[in-house]
């Protein structure tokens, strides 16, 4: 089974973590070389169609941060201005096309794969913009060259997927630990700035996971500021509206708070 090059490297050497049914294999492995094809064609035909995009998902988090995680799809980032010229342009080659939510997503597909088209994240807080491209990282993909999403921007988006089904905090924690040292931290607390507790907690995390690595990562001017942030939320009165923050980070697991229990979290007398 051959993995993807990324940046002209192959990363065969992480098949010795990834364990396979040997009566499986080479369906998997098939199944594995039809998807990198259909994935390093999607891309020749992005950079074709001219349209802004960056590569996100299991393979910028491979770039950043070495862990390979096998995928089924690709996830491709574009500015919401930029998803139905993408979506006219493959069907006008021939793929299957779906606009999936009209808040975030859209897919395209070919046979049993496909490529996620996001242009937001699930509680349209993480909006792409031309910002995102500014910070860009230059890579290359089985040869073909890409831009992938910059890590400050990867851990904004998964600060805030926190899931009972899907929970990226191990892969904030990866993002961390290998990227710290050279992240544009001012630009990521500016970027959490709004849900700066969810920083917090991050950070805690980290230095729970990592003893012996957080005080060269984690800055502490930013540290002392998040804790200063968090004592002075005693000094002041509660909110009169009852509200609920939960569904930024679970979409489902806070139905009961909202339906049964009357707390406010995205309007402000509805829901």
């Amino acid at each position: 089974m051959t993995l993807p090059a990324i940046n002209g490297k192959n990363i065969d050497i992480y098949l010795n973590h990834i364990h396979y049914n040997a009566n499986t294999t080479m369906t998997q492995e098939e199944d594995w070389k039809q998807a990198q094809t259909f994935y390093r064609e999607a891309l020749q035909l992005l950079n074709e169609s001219r349209e802004e995009y960056l590569l996100g998902g299991a393979f910028a988090l491979m770039h950043h941060t070495g862990i390979f995680r096998n995928t089924k799809d690709l996830d491709v980032f574009c500015k919401p201005s930029q998803y139905t010229r993408i979506l006219k342009f493959f069907a006008d080659k021939g793929y299957k096309v779906e606009l999936t939510d009209s808040r975030w997503l859209a897919k395209v597909y070919k046979d049993d794969y496909f490529i996620d088209i996001i242009f937001n994240s699930v509680n349209n807080l993480c909006t792409v913009d031309e910002s995102w491209f500014q910070y860009a990282v230059s890579a290359s993909y089985e040869d073909v060259p890409v831009k992938i999403i910059a890590p400050e921007e990867l851990i904004w988006c998964k600060t805030y997927v926190q899931n009972r089904e899907r929970y990226d905090g191990a892969d904030v924690n990866h993002l961390l630990l290998r990227c710290g040292k050279t992240l544009d931290w001012k630009r990521l607390f500016a970027r959490l700035d709004q849900h700066w507790h969810l920083l917090l907690a991050r950070l805690l995390l980290f230095q729970f996971v990592y003893p012996g690595d957080y005080r060269d990562i984690i800055p502490q001017w930013l540290f002392d500021e998040l804790i200063k942030r968090a004592q002075e939320q005693y000094a002041i009165p509660a909110s009169i509206e009852k509200v609920c923050l939960g569904p930024l980070v679970d979409n489902t697991q806070y139905k009961t708070d909202v339906i049964a229990w009357n707390y406010k979290t995205i309007t402000i007398k509805t829901i």
